[in-house]
């Protein structure tokens, strides 16, 4: 059976994995039994993916990111360098907590920076913006921008990436999609037109 992804030849993929059209994983990365990786996804050197991990379409993850049992990263999910998650809220090297793990959905679109660190159980929202080294102690409201440990909201940003700026009616401009989002109750969403 002839595969439809590129593996670097250090690459170790464990058998009873799943992984889609076009993906490619590099350099020294670990796909381990019942991960499934979806098309297109780019997992660089490096990398862990543990057993039952699920990854959708087009994520793109960089060097030293393991990702644990329990994780689950919609479409178009990016995690940068060296970020990390977690899977048990109460770790001790002398007590077995295997099968006690804590589920984490990093939802479609959703940005997490290098050095992050997301405890689990504590779910990102759609678009999500997780800035580089925070420290991610609860859930992540859809398009929120967090920075800091432990991490707080500071704005919000647009499906491409753009902070977004609302005027005194509610409403926001993406500067490179041109797309209108609106704040209400402390929320955002995007609409079509104003």
């Amino acid at each position: 059976m002839e595969k439809d992804f590129f593996s670097h030849e250090t690459a170790l993929i464990d058998p009873g994995c799943s992984i889609g059209n076009g993906t490619k994983i590099w350099h020294f990365s670990h796909i381990m039994p019942n991960a499934i990786l979806g098309e297109n996804c780019n997992i660089g050197q490096n990398v862990v993916i543990s057993p039952g991990v699920v990854l959708g379409d087009n994520v793109k993850v960089q060097n030293n990111v393991s990702i644990y049992t329990g994780v689950i990263c919609e479409d178009d999910v990016f995690l940068g360098p060296s970020m990390v998650f977690t899977n048990v809220s109460n770790p001790r090297s002398a007590v077995v907590r295997r099968g006690q793990y804590e589920e984490t959905i990093v939802k479609q679109g959703a940005s997490i920076g290098a050095n992050a660190t997301i405890v689990c159980g504590n779910n990102i929202g759609e678009y999500a913006f997780i800035g580089a080294g925070a420290v991610v102690t609860k859930a992540v409201k859809p398009f929120a921008l967090v920075v800091g440990n432990p991490s707080k909201q500071i704005g919000w940003m647009s499906e491409y990436g753009h902070r977004l700026k609302f005027n005194t009616q509610g409403f926001a401009t993406c500067p490179e999609s041109k797309e209108i989002y609106q704040l209400a109750q402390d929320q955002v969403s995007k609409i079509e037109s104003k």
